[in-house]
């Protein structure tokens, strides 16, 4: 699995299609091949994986870098699932503070772990 690394790599994924939904993520997919003449976005027929946590939904650093770490160690989790395909996990929507206390508490990971599982679990449903 390689990661998404450059604006245009993301912006060229959010372009294509969102694939699928749950209450706090989106997952976007893109093709591979580029378009005639153009130089390449991506460089291998690899799966390619990318996270966007703004700050708008996730206000701490601490709470963003551990919402990334869980979805590419998910994202690794599922390679073989997952097509040969550029993607973005986006966060679309916070998690409540209140039931949340911790940036980084077990309780929080466990959710956004759960979800990520059932957002990835769609993703490859819609694919098959």
């Amino acid at each position: 699995m390689q990661r998404l690394k450059t604006r245009a790599q993301f912006q060229a994924v959010l372009a294509g299609a969102t694939v699928a939904r749950t209450a706090h993520f989106a997952l976007h997919r893109c093709a591979l091949e580029a378009p005639p003449g153009a130089s390449p976005l991506f460089d291998m027929q690899d799966v390619w994986l990318g996270a966007m946590v703004p700050k708008r939904w996730a206000r701490r650093a601490v709470t963003r870098n551990a919402i990334k770490r869980q979805i590419y160690a998910m994202g690794a989790a599922s390679d073989s699932a997952l097509p040969h395909a550029a993607h973005v996990v986006r966060l679309r929507s916070g998690f409540d503070r209140k039931e949340f206390v911790s940036a980084v508490s077990g309780k929080l990971k466990a959710a956004v772990r759960v979800e990520l599982q059932q957002l990835l679990e769609r993703a490859v449903a819609a694919r098959a």
